[in-house]
């Protein structure tokens, strides 16, 4: 198989950028896109000058402001965010047609093919980066090399407004001084579950076999023992699907009697089916996500035989799904609805008896 050309551009602080972009005062101040400090709401996204004092997208606003007192907080304007992210992905499909938008802020792009600036995709990325400053007036990172994986780790390298390359050369060298924290798609739970195993790096990881994998990671193994060697062979997907449609909502004060939790998760699911209804898809899997007031959490999902329609008995499936998470007796900031197992609309479906 041929070595593929793969870039990894990634807008830096993106709504953060376009707030300080778009508001001359916010300029070279610290920035805090999100809920307002004295609200239960969390940080989206903050600039580079606020990041300085630990501050970081997921992190409660409560919390930034304690860090920062003199940080300005700004509520979200994501007409204004998806604006930009369409005039950044006109720029991409200049240079190929081969893109994977990923978020508002992020996409692969392949360009194997591409005989633009001799066929060097570190050119292209630079001058992507060039174009996107020059029309939007906001800066990326991209990184470029012959995977998703790499290029991916590569656009974090420098930041902001980096521009680095991982070569097939480099790829193996890489990988094994890579701390297992730094892998894209390992989370804080696979961190500590690989430390335990004593894998700390993907040296560690390398010395591990696919089966003993397996045991600990399921089907996470095959990716995590393929990286371990530098190979990544997912393909830039033009036709990226949803894998999950969702919806969450974190309340200005505790939410404790349990009709009033299972009345929010109504709202929350019927915004959730709203939303996959308008992409012409049906679900078959609910997931309900509930965060408590210290920040415990917990997620439990139901899949069913057949697709989730608005007029399912909602609250029946509450209390099935959470009769063993202290509804009704302990405090909730969170609570949150996701739709998976996402299939297209068919007549089929439509001709079915509605699941009720």
């Amino acid at each position: 198989m041929p070595l593929r050309k793969i870039i990894h551009l990634d807008m830096d602080a993106f709504f953060a950028a376009v707030e300080q972009r778009d508001n001359s005062k916010y300029l070279n101040k610290p920035i805090i896109v999100g809920g307002a400090p004295d609200s239960r709401g969390v940080v989206a996204t903050c600039s580079y000058e606020a990041r300085k004092y630990g501050i970081h997208s997921a992190m409660s606003s409560s919390r930034a402001f304690s860090l920062c007192p003199q940080a300005i907080f700004v509520k979200p304007r994501f007409a204004a965010y998806k604006e930009v992210s369409a005039l950044i992905r006109q720029i991409f499909y200049q240079y190929t047609a081969l893109v994977e938008p990923v978020s508002l802020d992020e996409a692969y792009l392949d360009v194997s093919q591409s005989k633009l600036c001799q066929g060097s995709a570190t050119r292209i990325a630079a001058k992507i980066k060039q174009q996107i400053l020059a029309e939007t007036g906001l800066v990326a990172s991209a990184g470029v090399s012959y995977n998703k994986f790499f290029a991916k780790i590569a656009s974090d390298m420098d930041k902001p407004d980096g521009l680095y390359l991982i070569t097939p050369q480099q790829g193996l060298a890489f990988v094994a001084q890579l701390p297992i924290g730094k892998f894209h798609g390992v989370g804080k739970a696979t961190e500590r579950k690989m430390h335990d195993l004593g894998i700390k790096n993907g040296a560690d990881l390398k010395q591990f076999s696919l089966p003993v994998l397996q045991q600990h990671f399921g089907k996470a193994a095959l990716f995590f023992y393929n990286i371990a060697l530098g190979v990544d062979e997912r393909p830039v997907r033009i036709d990226r699907e949803s894998k999950s449609i969702g919806t969450e909502t974190t309340y200005s004060q505790d939410l404790l009697q349990s009709h009033e939790i299972y009345q929010q998760l109504t709202e929350l699911l019927d915004k959730a089916l709203l939303k996959v209804q308008a992409k012409k898809l049906y679900a078959r899997t609910l997931t309900i996500k509930v965060k408590y007031h210290d920040f415990q959490q917990i997620t439990r999902s139901l899949t069913f035989n057949k697709p989730i329609k608005s007029q399912l008995s909602k609250t029946p499936i509450f209390r099935q799904l959470l009769r063993t998470d202290g509804i009704g007796q302990s405090k909730i900031r969170l609570l949150g609805i996701t739709l998976s197992t996402l299939e297209k609309q068919t007549n089929y479906y439509q001709q079915m008896d509605i699941f009720d």
